[in-house]
């Protein structure tokens, strides 16, 4: 399909030696339905030496979406919530007006080498709930909707498709499946949202005969672009694949997004900034450690535009 639109990750280090792909956002598109951010992570071994856990850290206006494959984590948060994510679920933490959280590794793996695997999305929240009460949300892998079409097992990790809805809690319309497309298959992705992409995890896949590489995004043509109904994108690869599609609605205005703050306006950014600095936006139970504001954009307000803080990425 010549209008498919690819976007390649670049390599992040989160701290440690923790590296991620982050295919969101990216210069050529900076969201894809509600998701603003796109990280995969692993599959990597993690050992009784590693020192991968990711402290405290602050978030408003977005939703972080955290899937994992492999592994477990144990996250926390200044609602006092304390969950250990495993595979197959879904841990949707709705930040609002502010919430603080942590990612660690579980008291139980400490000394195991195991292998951690997985997704962590970002969703831009609509404007009226940017402001919302922070949340925490857990569904476990067996409350995940799951159907085969053509053959082909299909989770409905957050949305509705294939008659089938799931009970991950949105503010708006989101579209979040996992695919496993066996050695050989075959699979009609039809058009369930206005905006849809691509993510081919484990190896390379076709789209309508067009390659998708390992590692790659594939952002179909959006619903506005296309003369009448779009057809369904045909998937197929040679050998067992691992793929995820994304979607939703398109975002209801731009967004700027500077370190781990989304907003539809400029001087909430700063602001979360300014009160995550001095540490009014809420502490996890029974942690001392956090991550301190980093001196770009905030520290340099004196020198951005009036458009957006120097640095920003705006969606």
């Amino acid at each position: 399909m010549s209008d498919l639109l690819t976007l390649h990750p670049h390599a992040k280090d989160l701290g440690g030696g923790f590296q991620v792909r982050r295919v969101l956002p990216a210069a050529q598109r900076r969201a894809v339905g509600p998701f603003v951010f796109f990280d995969h992570f692993g599959p990597a071994t993690e050992t009784p030496q590693d020192q991968h856990d990711v402290r405290p850290h602050p978030h408003i206006g977005l939703a972080t979406v955290t899937y994992l494959f492999e592994g477990a984590m144990m996250h926390r948060d200044s609602l006092g919530t304390e969950q250990e994510i495993r595979p197959g679920a879904i841990n949707w933490m709705t930040a609002g007006r502010g919430i603080v959280h942590s990612e660690r590794k579980p008291e139980a793996l400490k000394t195991e080498t195991y292998v951690n695997h997985g997704l962590q999305l970002w969703c831009a929240l609509p404007r009226e709930h940017e402001e919302v009460e922070p949340s925490f949300s857990h569904t476990a892998a067996a409350d995940i909707p799951a159907t085969e079409v053509e053959g082909v097992p299909v989770r409905v990790l957050v949305g509705e498709a294939f008659g089938l809805r799931s009970p991950v809690p949105t503010l708006m319309p989101t579209l979040y499946l996992d695919i496993a497309l066996p050695a050989g298959g075959a699979f009609s992705l039809p058009p369930l949202a206005p905006q849809m992409a691509v993510y081919a995890v484990d190896g390379d896949v076709m789209l309508d005969g067009e390659p998708l590489p390992l590692h790659t995004m594939g952002v179909l043509p959006d619903e506005d672009a296309v003369a009448g109904e779009r057809p369904p994108v045909r998937i197929t690869a040679d050998g067992a694949r691992r793929l995820v599609v994304v979607g939703g609605a398109p975002l209801d205005g731009p967004r700027f997004m500077s370190w781990n703050f989304v907003s539809s306006r400029r001087e909430r950014i700063l602001q979360a900034g300014a009160d995550w600095e001095a540490q009014r936006m809420g502490h996890v139970p029974g942690e001392t450690e956090f991550i301190p504001l980093p001196d770009h954009p905030f520290k340099t307000q004196s020198q951005t535009s009036a458009a957006e803080p120097e640095g920003n990425s705006k969606a």
